[in-house]
């Protein structure tokens, strides 16, 4: 007789590394695919946790397209599934599906540094960690996505050019803005950030896509290295 298999249920896991509590230092940009369709299980079951069973949901050669081309009849059928949770991941795949029908008109611009601050900081001044994120912005200054790039002290090995325009690249985007915070709460400029900044400007231009700016968010304060004529 083989032994049981060994589950570790979400709130067992260390609170870094549970979806809820990642979502909330990390922001939902940081979260994987089987996360946050964990956050939407809400549970799982006796044999695997909600983010274990998630992972198993986008194991398959379909991964997230099966989730949304899916009947509730065919989510109904899987191991681990029930009605309940089919139609929670059937009212969040429609919920996304209206999103994208509300067209470009509906995505927020971004003229200034204080556009910046209003879209990240109330979120990103209580970080405990330094998180680098690229705003990617289309010909009208309109964001396409926010990119979270790395998550830790910032050094030119984490925030290499490759990973900050490979998401630029493949979204066709236009510009993007740099920004990443202070958990000190002092968003004065480091040298490090600005070696950072110089090396990615010059990518950029290389590249063809322009770095408009790098905003660094403090304790409710913000600093523009485009105002202080870094860029």
């Amino acid at each position: 007789m083989s032994p049981p298999e060994y589950h570790l249920a979400i709130k067992n896991l260390p609170e870094e590394l549970r979806p809820r509590e990642r979502m909330l230092a990390a922001g939902p940009c940081a979260l994987s695919s089987a996360e946050l369709l964990a956050i939407i299980l809400r549970t799982g079951s006796r044999e695997e946790s909600a983010l274990e069973l998630a992972q198993r949901l986008l194991a398959g050669p379909r991964g997230l397209r099966f989730l949304a081309e899916a009947s509730l009849e065919e989510l109904c059928n899987l191991k681990g599934i029930g009605l309940a949770k089919a139609a929670q991941i059937k009212a969040a795949v429609e919920l996304g599906k209206r999103l994208a029908c509300l067209g470009p008109h509906m995505r927020p611009a971004v003229r200034s540094p204080q556009d910046v601050s209003m879209l990240v900081m109330e979120e990103m001044c209580y970080l405990d960690r330094e998180h680098f994120r690229a705003i990617l912005l289309n010909t009208k200054n309109q964001v396409l996505a926010m990119e979270t790039i790395s998550i830790g002290s910032l050094n030119s090995s984490l925030v290499h050019p490759r990973e900050v325009f490979k998401g630029a690249v493949q979204r066709s985007a236009a510009a993007l803005i740099l920004v990443h915070n202070h958990p000190s709460g002092d968003p004065t400029p480091s040298a490090e950030d600005l070696e950072i900044t110089r090396r990615l400007d010059e990518a950029g231009k290389i590249i063809g896509i322009e770095v408009l700016d790098h905003i660094i968010i403090g304790d409710h304060a913000f600093i523009s290295l485009k105002e202080k004529a870094f860029i």
